[in-house]
């Protein structure tokens, strides 16, 4: 019983100890809390650069993709994705079965056409000489009905007065008379057949219509014969450019259509890449826009090599935003200029750093000193050699990096500032202004 108590009593002593030593430090640090006033920095002088941060994706200086004028079966696929190609090369090769029948076709309607053609200029050349021997002939007769109209006027009038003076009979006037009926009739009827000659011209015309519309028929099948000779060579289809095959669609075997005949423009076969140039497009936020520059230098990392920063610089900018979930972007086209850049691949996603506007040697502070209140900056500066008295100062900011501010007007160098301004931050309103 009396070593129970004996132990009961240690402990209670051990517990008192504990509790004396906690009591103890807690009132030590209430103390330094009291005695602890607010940490400054001092204002000091260097160099400042511009940063604006983005993504983007890796694009190749340009793809083509490949598709075919003509119809038919693959037959040959030489090249591989990743194969690099040449301008001229082989890259498709269709069976050329189909194509050579539609060339045989045009050709057989060229033929007909042609005969057409002939068979119109053969029917002109026989209409116009018809024409020409019916005026010979019609105007012959003509002038032979009129002069033996005319013969027989004189005769007429010269028998009448003979009849008068009973020298010839009525018999001989009968006759002259029928003979001068006769020859009027002749005229009329060669006259007559001056109109049908003309009615004749005009059917001549028609011919020569004939002769043009055969012609013009003529020539869409020969020309029909041209495209379907060229899509009979397209079934042999060549790189357009130097680069690489980034993507094949289609096997040997697979049947495609044209991209000229199909509505939905033909199969894509193949995309070649031109990796001689590479490019970073990336998207800039509409409150940064403003810094970014052609010809600023850029720092690009990928995922895929994180140890490596590659180097490149902005050379496009685009003119017109774009809205993304009610954000304001800006395309901007960074090409990369490093040595190394052949290690990068088109589609990979890239982080940018632009370095925009550098100054030199100017004064500096950090971020979370300087305040922001309406539209006025200021900081909070240490007034003497004790920090715990202080006094708002408003400042003219300039260009800040995401960690220290360039004051352009209300501190110097060396003096102290309050580390930590005590309502928001200058970042912190332009955050919510976005907002």
């Amino acid at each position: 019983m009396r070593k129970s108590k004996w132990k009961i009593g240690i402990i209670g002593l051990i517990v008192i100890v504990v509790i004396v030593i906690i009591m103890a430090k807690g009132g030590k640090d209430k103390e330094n809390e009291k005695v602890s006033g607010p940490e400054y920095v001092t204002v000091k002088r260097g160099d400042i650069v511009l940063i604006v941060n983005a993504t983007g994706r890796i694009i190749s200086n340009r793809e083509v993709e490949i598709k075919s004028k003509a119809s038919g079966e693959i037959k040959r696929l030489p090249f591989e994705v990743s194969d690099p190609v040449r301008n001229g090369d082989l890259l498709v090769e269709l069976d050329p079965v189909d194509e050579q029948r539609n060339v045989d076709q045009r050709l057989a309607n060229l033929a007909v056409t042609q005969a057409r053609v002939a068979q119109a200029r053969r029917n002109l050349k026989i209409a116009e000489t018809t024409l020409t021997t019916g005026r010979t002939s019609a105007e012959a007769a003509l002038d032979a009905a009129k002069t033996r109209l005319s013969d027989c006027t004189v005769r007429l009038e010269r028998t009448r007065g003979l009849f008068n003076k009973k020298v010839v009979s009525q018999e001989e006037l009968d006759a002259i008379e029928t003979e001068t009926d006769v020859s009027r009739s002749q005229l009329r009827q060669a006259e007559a057949r001056i109109v049908e000659l003309k009615k004749f011209e005009d059917q001549i015309e028609l011919v020569k219509q004939d002769v043009v519309l055969a012609e013009a028929q003529e020539r869409i099948a020969q020309i029909e014969v041209e495209n379907a000779q060229r899509r009979f060579q397209e079934t042999k289809i060549y790189s357009p450019i130097d680069g690489v095959l980034s993507t094949q669609n289609v096997q040997i075997g697979q049947i495609v259509a044209s991209g000229i005949s199909n509505v939905g423009g033909g199969t894509t076969l193949m995309t070649v890449a031109d990796l001689s140039r590479i490019f970073v497009n990336a998207t800039v936020d509409e409150s940064d826009i403003g810094s970014v520059a052609i010809g600023q230098p850029v720092i690009i990392t990928t995922d895929a090599y994180p140890g490596k920063r590659f180097k490149g610089k902005v050379i496009q900018i685009a003119t017109r935003g774009v809205n993304r979930s009610n954000v304001i972007t800006f395309d901007v086209k960074i090409e990369i200029i490093d040595e190394i850049s052949a290690l990068l691949k088109p589609e990979m996603t890239a982080n940018v750093e632009i370095k925009g506007e550098r100054r030199e040697q100017v004064l500096l502070v950090p971020n979370s000193a300087v305040g922001f209140d309406g539209d006025i900056y200021f900081v909070y500066r240490m007034t003497s050699e004790s920090e715990d008295e202080s006094e708002r100062v408003p400042v003219e900011v300039g260009l800040s990096d995401g960690l220290d501010t360039e004051i352009m007007s209300g501190l110097e160098e060396k003096d102290k500032v309050r580390e930590s301004a005590t309502s928001k931050s200058k970042w912190e309103n332009l955050s919510e202004k976005k907002k």
